[in-house]
């Protein structure tokens, strides 16, 4: 029985065949607990895409993003070196991507696995450091940026400011003043010059005096990631989530503007037929995304994320986008996804975001569908927009230890 390829075209099986893909599981076929394991399920690597995986809290999400995490780093030599990847790890469960799951050597056994930890990149903000040493969690370096990368329209963003009202405009206008590496301390002392804003400007101080306590200032530490077949988890799981916003925002612009400059330079050396060193393309993970790419509301990075999900196919960037409230989620990224694996669900609104993607090739609601897997971990349904097909799977179990279990009194 021919491999399930997801996220390929015709053109693309016929010249790579299996090339360039990553193993998600295996094939179920038929319904409830009659079920049973068939092919492998495949997912394409050569091509950016934009994946949601959705599903219920403890249904498997983050345990999902896990396995395709390793899968890339699994990689033959000579595909990754052409593929990169940034984790956003919200709940601090990456890091232990290091060790091997000797707890799951039976069930890897079984799949024809073995126990394995992986090679990935730690980093955490600069201010948080010793909080996570002395957590016993391991890292292998930081991250930090200079207040002067950041934007007026960033710090309005993350003070969850309104753009016209007099806070705004007095930061805006401070902001405008000011130019090269400045401080907090500079962008403070630009408000106190202004003239009026009594109120505002106490306002203003104090959250500035606030932001330094955020943890993400420093000296402009930024790891490289775009490295060839390089994994970076940056743990923002002591992070507010409007800096987590901010975070991801600057290091997305980062990794959007250098992948953008090295399709250029890649189109050139086609053009002129000469060799070119290439900058890998990036695969982008973000967990509980409805928070990042929000439907209501705004959020610092939802400007940079509503940019790569429209135009970040020609740069190469893929996004990975994990939700349990898909309905939560903007609708240019369910409207642009090509891809979605989605464990149970069981919220009206959450299956009604999924069906409208969709419906087209469906025989079912997609209810149906999802009523129709076995009550196991890791099962779920695949819809690929690219061969407009719907499939049933279970995942392959990790191989590196998984930190997203909920615990047990016992």
């Amino acid at each position: 029985m021919e491999e399930v390829v997801i996220g390929r075209d015709d053109e693309d099986m016929k010249k790579y065949g299996r090339e360039g893909t990553i193993v998600l599981g295996k094939h179920l076929v038929g319904t409830g607990e009659d079920a049973h394991l068939t092919t492998s399920v495949l997912l394409d690597v050569l091509r950016p895409h934009v994946l949601i995986i959705s599903g219920k809290r403890g249904y498997g999400k983050s345990y999902s993003m896990g396995i395709i995490i390793e899968e890339v780093l699994k990689l033959p030599d000579k595909t990754k070196e052409n593929i990169c990847a940034l984790v956003l790890d919200t709940q601090g469960i990456f890091w232990t991507m290091k060790s091997p799951s000797e707890k799951d050597a039976d069930l890897l056994n079984d799949w024809n696995l073995k126990p394995k930890g992986f090679d990935i990149y730690v980093c955490v903000p600069e201010g948080q450091e010793k909080t996570f040493s002395d957590a016993g969690v391991e890292f292998d370096d930081s991250v930090s940026f200079l207040p002067s990368e950041l934007t007026a329209d960033d710090w309005v963003s993350v003070f969850d400011l309104k753009p016209n009202e007099p806070l705004s405009i007095l930061l805006q206008r401070s902001i405008s003043k000011l130019s090269g590496n400045y401080t907090i301390d500079d962008i403070v002392s630009k408000i106190s010059e202004q003239k009026g804003f009594d109120s505002e400007k106490l306002a203003l101080e104090n959250m500035l005096e606030a932001a330094k306590t955020w943890g993400i200032f420093g000296e402009s530490k930024m790891p490289a990631i775009l490295e060839p077949g390089k994994v970076t988890v940056l743990d923002v799981s002591l992070t507010s989530q409007n800096v987590r916003s901010l975070l991801l925002a600057l290091i997305s612009r980062k990794i959007f503007e250098e992948r953008v400059m090295a399709r250029r330079k890649e189109e050139l050396a086609e053009i002129e037929m000469t060799s070119l060193k290439r900058v890998p393309l990036c695969w982008i993970f973000i967990d509980e995304a409805h928070n990042f790419i929000p439907d209501e509301g705004n959020s610092p990075s939802l400007e940079i994320m509503q940019r790569i999900i429209k135009e970040g196919r020609q740069p190469g960037i893929s996004l990975i986008l994990a939700t349990q409230r898909p309905e939560k989620l903007h609708s240019d990224a369910i409207a642009q996804c090509d891809m979605i694996i989605s464990h149970r669900l069981t919220a009206k609104p959450d299956i009604d975001s999924l069906k409208a993607i969709m419906q087209t090739y469906m025989l079912y609601d997609i209810s149906k569908y999802i009523d129709e897997l076995p009550k196991l971990k890791g099962t779920a349904i695949i819809l690929d927009d690219n061969s407009e097909r719907i499939y049933k799977i279970r995942m392959r179990p990790r191989q590196s230890w998984h930190a997203g279990a909920s615990p047990i009194l016992f």
